[in-house]
């Protein structure tokens, strides 16, 4: 009926509208998203059905869901919501009288679903590829679609601007919960490596599904463990291997940063620093500090938000995704003799990253066969595992920081001979990889954990937890819980922390146990004064002469003149009231 709810007169009227026009391109504007259903629903404003002459506007609460699901693509694009689908102006409640113009689209899919065998997965994922617009879309609409259980933040931005943008899965969205572990899967570091990317977006969009559908094995990883998924580390090299395609894509091209930077050399190579000093009987090997002259080489922007991240947050366990290979591999990964390419150069944790290795290997469908192709390599010998270093050396990776800086252990997954496959391939592999993504999900939960107190029951934070036999200690989180990933058999666990005395058990960790054992601590102060523990802690030390911020930004005066920026020493002799020396005044 005309004229309709935007008062067009005529069709021709409506047709010739902005709005009409919008209609007609949105599915190419959202790449997909969210089409048909806002052409269905746009158009039921143009064209308006009636009753007895009289027109029956759309539902406000189809709009409503609309909107929450799709609002994030159009953010993608940087578009506004459409000014006529605004819920409250041209739709209506169900009491005013209202049609569902997406009720025909929502019967054909129930029939289509009631087709599905019961052997059929209940979870629909489209298995394309996705340009990032349509992946910060996708993860966003997954987390809209369960926020009961995630959300999405960003933890900084590429060197182009794109963010770097991670969705969490717990039963308790944005909260470190006590005791409950952190994990994290990280994919695309390499851009041209496009498979891992896919994999972790499809794993979103199945743990979101699968925990609504009541899928109980899903609803206890969830409700258990807290879950950090960043699809792509490297969005601007993605860009660029994705404008060539999967067919014209070389070895090469993509996989750096847009500053040509190989973001996985790109870290603080402290395996040197521990191979250095591995031979001084009171020399920490864990959270060893960043050197301050790191800060002074080229920092990609993308490998100081995931430092930052690796630093916020207690995490127990990771995975890298990459591609070129068909192995897990893990740290060390650079060779304790530098000159040597290919040397076993195993961790004090030794055992327990065979064993996470293996947790993946074992439960993909075809990693650990002695049949299966090897992309020209021979890891056939060792069931689709290897020592990083052993099969070749390079510094500066993430997973060596990762275990040299922090509590967290990480391993690298090499998905397939192939780093850009086929689009058809994308749902063989995603058969092959799911129960390994899964499996390696729950493996959080091995070892031991528990709570670190004082005799008032507060919690303390960084208490180091030792286990003798393995030279490399954790910390205890904010509210004093830690966690421990070990093999089992017998340990002595010794806590300290610093004014307190020191305590220890022997623990002894059955091979039939299905989840972590819970070893807490309680911690008493001595009679002594808390002057003679050590008051400076260098890890804390981060960027400290803000040489990132430097050279990522140049300074700009009043004048809106770039202006040479202060040398990095200033700041020290300014604060510490000490005149800086005459020759460091000279040569700057």
């Amino acid at each position: 009926i005309f004229p309709n709810i935007l008062g067009h007169r005529s069709r021709m009227e409506a047709e010739s509208g902005a709005e009409y026009l919008l209609l007609s391109v949105i599915h190419g504007l959202l790449n997909g998203e969210c089409s048909p259903e806002i052409r269905l629903v746009g158009c039921s404003v143009l064209a308006s059905p009636c009753r007895d002459d009289k027109m029956i506007r759309p539902c406000r609460s189809t709009c409503e869901a609309l909107r929450k699901d799709c609002i994030h693509a159009f953010e993608a694009i940087e578009m506004a919501w459409p000014y006529f689908l605004d819920c409250d102006r041209f739709f209506a409640s169900d009491q005013e009288g209202c049609f569902d113009p997406l009720a025909g689209m929502k019967a054909r899919q129930e029939v289509a679903l009631s087709s599905l065998s019961p052997e059929e997965p209940s979870t629909i994922i489209q298995f394309t590829y996705t340009s990032n617009a349509q992946m910060y879309s996708l993860l966003k609409r997954t987390a809209a679609k369960c926020s009961q259980i995630s959300h999405v933040y960003s933890i900084g931005r590429s060197n182009e601007g794109r963010d770097l943008l991670v969705i969490e899965f717990t039963n308790n969205p944005g909260e470190h919960e006590l005791l409950e572990p952190e994990i994290k899967l990280v994919g695309n570091m390499h851009g041209n490596e496009v498979l891992g990317r896919q994999l972790l977006i499809y794993l979103a969009q199945y743990l979101c599904s699968e925990y609504n559908l009541g899928n109980q094995r899903i609803q206890t990883i969830i409700n258990t463990t807290r879950i950090h998924i960043l699809a792509s580390m490297n969005p601007d090299g993605y860009e660029l291997a994705a404008s060539e395609g999967h067919l014209l894509n070389g070895w090469t091209n993509g996989r750096t940063n847009a500053q040509n930077i190989d973001l996985n050399r790109n870290f603080p190579d402290l395996t040197s620093v521990f191979y250095r000093n591995r031979r001084s009987r009171f020399y920490r090997i864990d959270h060893i500090p960043i050197p301050d002259a790191y800060w002074f080489g080229k920092v990609a922007p993308e490998t100081y938000a995931v430092m930052k991240w690796i630093r916020s947050l207690p995490f127990v366990q990771s995975a890298s995704l990459h591609g070129g290979e068909l192995v897990v591999s893990y740290p060390f990964d650079f060779s304790r003799h530098p000159q040597e390419e290919r040397m076993f150069s195993p961790t004090p944790d030794e055992q327990v990253f065979k064993q996470l290795a293996r947790t993946y290997a074992d439960a993909h469908a075809t990693m650990s066969n002695n049949d299966t192709e090897r992309c020209g390599a021979s890891f056939y010998r060792t069931r689709g595992i290897i020592n990083g270093a052993l099969w070749y050396s390079f510094a500066g990776g993430m997973s060596d920081f990762n275990y040299l800086h922090t509590n967290c252990l990480e391993i690298t997954v090499e998905l397939g001979c192939d780093k850009f496959p086929p689009e058809g391939e994308l749902y063989p592999e995603w058969k092959r990889n799911k129960e390994a993504l899964l499996t390696f999900l729950e493996s959080v939960h091995r070892g031991i954990k528990g709570v670190v107190k004082d005799t008032e029951g507060n919690g303390i934070k960084g208490a180091t937890i030792s286990v003798r036999g393995i030279r490399k200690d954790v910390t205890s989180a904010e509210n004093g819980d830690y966690w421990r990933l070990l093999n089992p058999g017998t340990h002595i666990l010794t806590v300290t922390a610093k004014g307190y005395s020191r305590v220890s058990k022997r623990v002894h960790l059955p091979n039939n146990m299905n989840k972590a054992g819970r070893v807490d601590f309680v911690l008493e102060k001595p009679d002594i004064d808390d002057h003679l523990f050590p008051t400076i802690d260098t890890w804390d030390r981060f960027d400290p002469y803000n040489q990132f911020e430097r050279n990522s930004e140049p300074h700009i005066d009043e004048e809106g003149i770039e202006r040479e920026e202060k040398p990095w020493w200033w700041n020290y002799f300014s604060q510490s009231g000490v005149s800086p020396p005459n020759w460091l005044l000279r040569n700057h």
